[in-house]
Formats: C-alpha cells, structure tokens, sequence
C-alpha cells in the first residue's frame, strides 16, 4: 500500500491534470461526476443525492449552465421537472479528469520489460477481480 500511496501523490502533483484547470467547486464537481455515473437526473432527485435544497442546487445548476457543462430539459412525462444532464463539454471534462493519470501511466509502462509488464498484468487483473466482486456485479463485465 506504501508504494501506491506514493505513486498516487506522484500523480496528484501533474498540474496538467484537467481538475487543475478546471474552476469547480467541490460540490459542482459531484453533480458533474453523479451525472456522469446516473446520465440525466431529475432536479429534486440530484438535490437529495447532493445534500443540498432546490434553491441551492438551482443556483449550481446555473452556474454549470453557463459555463455549457451541463443542460436543464423538460421531463417528457411530467412538465414541472427539470431534468440535468451533462453536454458533450461535460462529458468530456469529466472524462478528462478520470483518466488524467493514464498518459502518465502508459508513460511508466513503457519503461518496464515484458516480464515486469506481465507481472503488473497480473496484479491489475486481481485487483479489478476483486473490486467488481466488492461492486457487486457480475464477472462477466471485468475487463480482459
């Protein structure tokens, strides 16, 4: 665990990481990443996820609206809710700062033999096994 602590605080100081350009408040940043887990979500719902009120979440929402991260749509079932789901601006920021340590990654392991390469396959392997296991699905959706 020692060793992945330090290679997560190596990681941690790349200010190339789009999170650092990024001008999000914590709890704009938890809307974006639920939306991006969830898809779209009605108003009230995203607003008891996030732990705030309606007005307060409005007041996010707009700010996200303007900054075109995400867009606010009428339910087709129902008039009085507003459902908020992510742009492509959005998705694409969100999706940029999941995977911003995956250059620095491919980086590391293309400095690594095959047989090291191989061992580090091993490992990553066991441990995805064992966190969809802890998520609760299926084995069928780990990747290969």
């Amino acid at each position: 665990m020692g060793a992945q602590i330090k290679l997560q605080h190596l990681f941690a100081d790349d200010r190339s990481d789009p999170l650092f350009s990024s001008h999000l408040t914590m709890s704009q940043l938890k809307i974006l990443l639920l939306l991006a887990r969830h898809g779209t979500m009605a108003g009230g719902e995203l607003a008891r996820v996030v732990g705030v009120g309606a007005a307060a979440l409005s007041g996010m929402i707009d700010r996200l609206v303007v900054q075109d991260l995400v867009t606010r749509t009428e339910d087709v079932h129902d008039r009085r809710v507003r459902r908020i789901g992510l742009t492509r601006a959005g998705h694409e920021l969100i999706d940029g700062i999941i995977t911003a340590g995956v250059t620095k990654q491919r980086e590391l392991l293309s400095r690594l033999t095959a047989e090291e390469l191989a061992v580090v396959s091993q490992a990553s392997a066991l441990l995805v096994r064992e966190a969809t296991r802890i998520a609760g699905k299926p084995d069928a959706e780990t990747p290969g």
